[in-house]
């Protein structure tokens, strides 16, 4: 195994990988996929739960399912990520 050296003027590259942006929103849109599929899960427990009169299971399922909307609103390019400092 060889190994490498960088001389003070050779710097390694610096930026996400080729690709790198694709992989990501593959990976956001997959995210937002699952998310939504537990969304409908849990909705479904929920009207189950409380058709059965199980209030509390009802309830647990309407608080994951409001969890999973929070973190679904969440998914995607952040603010911090978009504004460019002024030089």
């Amino acid at each position: 195994m060889s190994s490498i050296t960088l001389s003070a003027t050779q710097t390694p590259a610096i930026g996400p990988a080729p690709g790198h942006r694709d992989r990501d929103q593959k990976g956001e849109r997959h995210q937002k996929l699952e998310l939504r599929a537990r969304i409908l899960e849990l909705d479904h427990q929920a009207r189950a739960a409380a058709d059965a009169g199980e209030i509390e299971q009802c309830a647990r399922a309407i608080l994951a399912a409001l969890d999973c909307e929070r973190r679904l609103a969440a998914t995607g390019p952040q603010v911090l990520q978009l504004i460019k400092p002024r030089s």
